[in-house]
């Protein structure tokens, strides 16, 4: 049967959607009751120890942000009513059986009503407590799979993962499966019912230790990396994600499920407006810390292609997997990125940031502009660490010889110290992004993009090649990681 268009598509139908207080799933939310006012129910599973609760963290986590605008608008009075019509929320956690949910009659309604399922639910961590990350991105996709099993009207099952479960390879990344039982270099047998095995032994050996919590969290944490690099992931986060894929792609032949992996999720591009975002992510810890004269120096090749996409972007994507995917074209994986199709270097990010912060510099806390000079940009790892020592170790060691006796010295030393630990932190864990050289291949993506009628092209569009970075990057990203940064230390100072 040839698929119909979004809006056909969401019409009256049962949604279930994990993970629902995210950033991604918020939007997600706010476009299907936007493009579709008929879709029938919307069950947000949430993590809270009651209905009551659940509900309230939809109310202020969801329904009241600005993202709704348009939808206040447009029913005014009746937004509320509307709204709790077609949106029930569902207390609930994934990393349990029966994706946590109490109530009995509640979970056989959901498993009887429900004909697609978005699991979204994940620790973004990249440095979780192993067991935490196991329970939450893996045995997580495990429980969704198990309530897909029960659900007699099931037509869609979309996995959300990341485009970073591909490792460490480089050059272009094609969107394949992974498979359990090998790791991603091939080297090592992988087993998850071992790894589970694995991180429950060694949590009950620290409690019956009688450890702190600090060394239970540090030690699990540093089990996390370690069977990450063994197996060829680079962190934590993507190792268990991997794990989760694997999981979903097992039960292809007997469900129909779709895989997407965004890559760097940014504020939005058009919808419900322009530079909307939640949290600092991805590339904005640089510009934040750039535009404030902290990041002075970031290791990386300014050829490196750097795949980011807009949050609206990856919503209108998922919309056109949900509609255009096909049961006969089972287990696909979709890439949702730009590395391909408008490939944006980080030589060119570096020279935008420079541009916006000469023309709008951030005002400090004393009213005054922070003047910025070009990040430099050191080729290799090992020139990035003399670097360091030239312009950090050297001059704290001087004062530090000098006896650290005035108020001065002392708050010199700390300055360079806290900017050295912050920039070395940097880039360590960006290294991966600076350095490496690859692109997401989004063939299958593509091909459905081709599928869409008129109509769907103007109301999902998903196609990355009409982006204009500088213009995004200048007029709509910065400004909007900016209004968020000043925004969060506002709430920290009250």
């Amino acid at each position: 049967m040839e698929p119909t268009g979004v809006a056909e598509r969401l019409h009256n139908k049962t949604i279930l959607i994990t993970g629902a207080t995210g950033f991604i799933a918020k939007l997600l939310v706010e476009k299907i009751l936007r493009l579709q006012p008929q879709v029938k129910r919307l069950y947000l599973l949430v993590r809270a120890g009651d209905q009551a609760s659940a509900t309230e963290r939809v109310r202020s986590e969801i329904m009241q942000l600005q993202i709704f605008r348009s939808l206040q608008e447009k029913y005014q009075k009746h937004f509320s009513s509307w709204f709790w019509d077609k949106v029930y929320p569902v207390a609930g956690d994934v990393s349990l059986k029966n994706l946590g949910i109490g109530d009995v009659a509640l979970a056989e309604g959901i498993t009887e009503e429900t004909s697609i399922i978005i699991h979204m639910a994940a620790t973004v961590n990249f440095r979780e407590r192993y067991d935490r990350a196991l329970a939450i991105n893996t045995m997580g996709v495990k429980h969704v799979i198990e309530i897909a099993s029960r659900c007699a009207k099931l037509e869609l099952l979309l996995l959300v993962s990341t485009a970073y479960v591909n490792g460490k390879e480089s050059g272009i990344v094609l969107e394949k499966p992974l498979h359990q039982y090998r790791s991603y270099d091939g080297q090592h047998d992988l087993d998850i019912s071992e790894e589970m095995a694995l991180a429950e032994a060694k949590l009950k050996e620290l409690v019956c230790r009688n450890a702190s919590e600090d060394t239970i969290r540090l030690t699990m944490k540093k089990i996390g990396t370690q069977r990450a690099q063994k197996f060829g992931w680079t962190s934590t986060y993507v190792f268990t994600k991997a794990m989760g894929e694997m999981l979903a792609y097992e039960q292809r032949s007997r469900l129909p499920i779709a895989i997407i992996r965004p890559t760097s999720t940014t504020s939005t591009w058009k919808e419900p407006f322009p530079g909307w975002i939640e949290g600092i992510k991805t590339i904005d810890t640089w510009v934040t810390n750039y535009g404030k004269a902290i990041l002075k120096v970031l290791p990386g090749d300014v050829t490196t292609v750097i795949d980011i996409i807009p949050a609206d972007t990856v919503v209108n994507a998922m919309l056109c997997v949900i509609s255009y995917h096909l049961r006969s074209q089972p287990g696909l994986i979709y890439h949702i990125g730009s590395s391909t199709r408008n490939p944006l270097k980080i030589g060119e990010l570096i020279h935008i940031m420079f541009r916006y912060f000469s023309k709008k510099p951030f005002v400090n806390a004393k009213g005054e502009g922070i003047k910025v000079k070009e990040l430099i940009m050191p080729a290799t790892m090992a020139s990035f660490y003399k670097h360091m020592d030239i312009h950090y170790k050297v001059p704290m060691q001087d004062v530090a010889r000098r006896g650290l006796s005035t108020t001065d010295e002392l708050d010199r030393y700390n300055h360079l110290k806290r900017e050295y630990n912050f920039t070395v932190a940097i880039a360590e864990v960006y290294r991966s992004g600076t350095f490496f050289k690859r692109r997401f291949d989004d063939s299958n993506m593509q091909r459905l993009i081709s599928m869409m009628n008129k109509r769907d092209r103007e109301l999902i569009p998903c196609d990355t090649k009409f982006i204009n970075w500088e213009k995004y990057l200048m007029e709509i990203h910065i400004p909007g990681v900016m209004y968020c940064d000043s925004r969060q230390a506002t709430r920290a100072r009250l």
